[in-house]
């Protein structure tokens, strides 16, 4: 299935190699879509054009301008996920939702990203996260009866989509893949301590830089450390995220120093990113207004935040979501090298 780079995609020769694998991911999705509506999910489908892309530091959006009938042009971005839009949906009264979404990432390319890619997203009201580790587990064996294969693999890593996933929390998988207490560096509150994550680096040989924060230091230990050794045999779900790194996730009832956030691993490779959804607004704009300052720091650059849906944050109720990266899902499905090759019409490198 792999090509030179140089040959277009829309090539006879090159396009009979790669159908396959995109009639599997038309299947796949048709597949999926059935398991949504025998569920009661409704399929809605969000606008991509938003007054803000998203507020996480190192996510980064494309720009447009949005010109009004009096000629006067307005800065507006395409989503980096559809949920701001769906999240107002459940503000609206909507109780089970899903999406579809193509969603648009910059900064962003290579043999796992693509600068437009589908996003799955779906929210049950009313409903704790972990219910949301089944449905992981579900799609994983979907995706694999429809398209044909007993496994998922990618660049030589097989994972089992019929076993059940193993659970593990990000602590406990820094301990055993690099050896690191990171609860020891977040305080009672939520706090942390770069200086004593360093410490712990230093002491198992882990390089960094003098001016990498606590947040950058997590990310270099699980890129380089515990992400490669992620559903390996069968999928892994990391669980508690950090606090600090909760993104729109509520805190853990249990312990303030984590947050009900877990992310799906398959051969290595992130699927998913689900959610305990915070409904609090005021500390929603706290968080976002600390990831623009990260990215004004990193970037020189900040992104406006939506107002209309920190306002709609207040009549959100309990609820938990997820997005899981499709085309992701049939690349391993398929066992397919790159992204590229299970995207219909994917943009020219």
């Amino acid at each position: 299935m792999t090509r030179s780079d140089a040959t277009p995609w829309w090539r006879p020769e090159v396009h009979e190699g790669r159908r396959a694998a995109l009639l599997a991911r038309n299947r796949i999705q048709g597949a999926i879509r059935g398991w949504l509506a025998a569920r009661d999910f409704i399929e809605v489908d969000p606008a991509a054009l938003q007054v803000s892309p998203g507020n996480e530091a190192h996510l980064h959006g494309f720009a447009t301008e949005a010109i009004g009938n009096d000629g006067q042009g307005r800065r507006m971005y395409l989503h980096t996920s559809p949920e701001f839009a769906m999240k107002k949906l459940l503000a609206a009264g909507e109780k089970r939702i899903a999406a579809f979404a193509h969603v648009w990432r910059n900064r962003e390319r290579g043999d796992r990203h693509s600068p437009e890619f589908t996003m799955l997203e779906w929210y049950r009201v009313g409903e704790e996260y972990t219910v949301l580790m089944q449905d992981c587990a579900d799609f994983l064996r979907l995706a694999a009866e429809a398209a044909g294969s007993t496994v998922l693999r990618y660049r030589g890593v097989d994972c089992d989509p019929f076993a059940a996933p193993e659970r593990v929390s990000v602590a406990e998988a820094f301990a055993r893949h690099a050896g690191i207490d990171l609860l020891a560096t977040i305080g009672p509150d939520g706090a942390t301590d770069a200086a004593a994550l360093a410490a712990q680096m230093d002491a198992v040989g882990l390089r960094h830089a003098a001016d990498d924060t606590w947040s950058d230091l997590l990310s270099r230990v699980l890129v380089e450390k515990v992400e490669p050794h992620l559903g390996h045999g069968r999928a892994t779900i990391l669980d508690r995220y950090p606090a600090a790194e909760a993104a729109l996730a509520r805190p853990a009832p249990d312990d303030a120093r984590v947050a009900e956030r877990f992310e799906l691993y398959a051969c290595g490779v992130e699927l998913a990113n689900g959610f305990g959804e915070l409904t609090n607004p005021a500390e929603q704009r706290r968080r976002f207004e600390i990831e623009m300052d990260e990215k004004q720091r990193v970037y020189g650059e900040r992104y406006p935040l939506d107002e209309d849906f920190l306002a709609a944050l207040a009549l959100m109720p309990p609820a938990s979501g997820i997005a899981l990266g499709f085309d992701r899902l049939v690349m391993l499905a398929t066992a397919a090298p790159r992204i590229d090759d299970v995207i219909w019409t994917p943009l020219a490198r």
